[in-house]
This record gives structure tokens, sequence and C-alpha cells, in this order.
């Protein structure tokens, strides 16, 4: 373990080397804090207007849970979201370290592939949770004008269901980008591969056919959904688990096939 906490630290201090991480990290809260902004307020207006009309009528204004409804359409569209910033944090684990001849270092010391994988997808999992983190000031925010409660419940339920959706991308990222030296084309083969998952998501969503359900299932974005809803099923769990050990044992592969090269 400790060899992977090593390799982690390294590479999520190297994050901060580049003006990328920086970049990534601004452009992240500016784009999720203009959509919470207009989330809340879109929801807001519906709710008072709502209640008007039925004021209008004689009726007792409808409840409305803004709270729970703002927090479903916000991770609803940072789930979309991902699929274009991640690329960039996975798109230099392993590309950046071929090119720069570094790779070859870690390979012939004495850690283990086992330890260079975990270590570098620990590291961007860590960088991952630094981006998420700020956006819990949003909720924060909003709990003080919140009556008669703020439902935290629901909210890091989505949180953790985020967190798992970004740790499968994250991995099978990372196993992209052990294939390639080269971080533009890291970058850009794994956000083709996130937009096909993305595809994946919508066509079965138009049909119930049999195909249909198995697309579904194999649709990491459909699985969040449940999570979106504050509802936790074990069955989301364990297929982003799987889909976690599977792209990571992918990329172990990849890695042992340089060591048999060498």
């Amino acid at each position: 373990m400790k060899n992977i906490w090593a390799i982690a630290r390294r590479q999520y201090e190297n994050y901060f080397v580049s003006p990328i991480a920086y970049a990534v990290l601004t452009i992240f809260l500016l784009v999720m804090g203009y959509f919470f902004y207009n989330i809340l307020r879109l929801i807001v207006e519906n709710s008072m207007m709502e209640a008007m009309q039925s004021q209008q009528f004689g009726g007792l204004p409808p409840g409305v849970d803004v709270p729970s409804q703002v927090a479903r359409n916000f991770f609803g569209i940072l789930s979309t979201i991902l699929l274009f910033m991640l690329p960039m944090i996975t798109m230099g684990l392993f590309a950046e370290e071929k090119k720069q001849g570094t790779l070859e270092l870690l390979m012939t010391s004495p850690l283990t592939s086992v330890q260079i994988v975990l270590g570098k997808f620990l590291a961007a999992l860590a960088f991952f949770v630094s981006m998420l983190l700020p956006t819990l000031l949003y909720f924060e925010i909003m709990q003080v004008y919140s009556q008669p409660h703020f439902p935290w419940g629901p909210v890091f339920n989505s949180f953790f269901g985020i967190l798992l959706l970004g740790g499968a991308l994250l991995a099978l990222g990372s196993f992209i980008s052990s294939l390639t030296e080269n971080q533009i084309i890291a970058s850009v083969s794994t956000f083709g591969v996130f937009l096909i998952l993305w595809v994946l998501d919508i066509s079965s969503r138009s049909g119930e056919s049999k195909l249909g359900e198995v697309l579904g299932y194999l649709s990491v974005l459909n699985h969040f959904e449940d999570f979106s809803k504050g509802i936790f099923d074990t069955t989301h769990l364990i297929f982003y688990l799987s889909f976690m050990a599977f792209s990571l044992l992918l990329t172990l592969r990849s890695l042992e096939s340089l060591r048999w090269r060498q």
C-alpha cells in the first residue's frame, strides 16, 4: 500500500504542475455554477407561478420540493458534463509517461504493474473528488433558504452515484491512455468512447426490445439515474465496481505487454 500511495501522491501533485488542472477546475466550477443558478431560478419561478395560479382559483398552493428538484436536474446535467471533462484528467496518466520515457523507469523499478495502475487511478479519482467538493457549496447556500429542512440524504446519495460514475469513466480513460504516448490522441479517443456510451444510453431509451434492455444495462449513465432520484440500489453499485475492475484489468494487461517487449 505504501508504494501505491506514493505513486498516487506523485501523480496528484503532477496535475497541478501543468495549467491543465487549473483550467479543468475553473471551467468545471463555472459551468456547473451557471447551470445550478439557472436550474434553481427556473424551478423557483415555476413553483411561484403555480402557487399564484392556485390562489386565483381559490385552491391551496401545490407543495413543491424545490431542493430535491434542483438536485435531480443538477446531477443529471453533471453526469453529462463529465463526458467532456474527464478525458482531460486521464489523458496524461500513461501517455505522457510514455512520451517522456519515465514509464519505462517505473516498469523497471521494484514497483509492480498493479501498484502503478492503482496508484495512478487513485490519483485521478482524488482529483475528481477535488472537482466535486466545491459544488457542495451550492447546496450549502441553498440550505440557508430552505424550509423547513434540506434533503441532504438524496444529495449525498447523488454525490455517491456521481463518484461511482466518474470512477468507472476514469478507469476506462486510464486504459485508453495506456494505449498511446500522445495525450491529444488519448483525450480524443477517450471522449469518442464516452460519446459512444452516451449514444448507447439514448438508444436504450428509444425502444423496449431485448436489444434496448441490453443497451440499457450496459449504459453507464442509465445506472446513475436511480442515484439522482435518491435511490440506492446495490445492482448499480455492483455494475460500477465491476466496470472499474474490468477497465483497470485491461490497463494492467496493457502495461504488462510493455514489460514483455522490454
